[in-house]
């Protein structure tokens, strides 16, 4: 059985067990532990699964794990103006993904565009009451999420973690 055919078959069960995924034997070179690839979507799948049931936890279950990001980004950025370009740079996710997100986003009630003085176009992107709410909530379940994570990780650990994923982003900026 395929990794991503365990991982759906696990949470058809209800079972979220990341660590046999990551532990689990598969046939063929793909899947091999050891390949980065597979580690970095082990940690993805691990992220999302944790983001979701601590959001669920704090009753922000409507609330996408992008959705989340951008608030609190947003919220980070509270007297500044920031616009659809600013978050296609940041996030690395393209102007049509932002488009739709930030319609829906919109559409929720989470933010609101707001037209700038001189130029009609332009839209900055501004938290509602709402979003700004989530987004407190979002940033401290993310520091905590963060907190648990770093558990048991020295601080070198951590600064050779984070230098290694910067050569491997920029490996793979080079490789596109």
């Amino acid at each position: 059985m395929f990794v991503y055919e365990l991982f759906e078959h696990k949470q058809e069960r209800g079972e979220q067990d990341v660590e046999a995924l990551v532990h689990s034997d598969c046939d063929g070179d793909m899947f091999e532990n050891e390949k980065i690839g597979h580690i970095i979507r082990m940690l993805h799948v691990a992220f999302k699964q944790r983001f979701i049931v601590c959001g669920t936890a704090e009753g922000l279950d409507e609330v996408t794990m992008m959705h989340g990001w951008i608030m609190v980004y947003l919220y980070g950025c509270r007297g500044t103006e920031v616009y659809q370009k600013t978050i296609e740079t940041q996030f690395n996710i393209s102007r049509s993904t932002v488009t739709a997100i930030v319609q829906l986003m919109e559409k929720k009630g989470y933010i609101s565009r707001e037209a700038v003085e001189g130029d009609a176009r332009l839209k900055k992107i501004v938290l509602t009451r709402q979003g700004t709410e989530i987004a407190v909530k979002t940033k401290a379940m993310l520091d905590r999420l963060d907190r648990d994570l770093m558990e048991n990780i020295s601080n070198e650990e951590r600064e050779t973690f984070c230098e290694v994923s910067q050569k491997l982003i920029r490996n793979m900026e080079r490789c596109t």
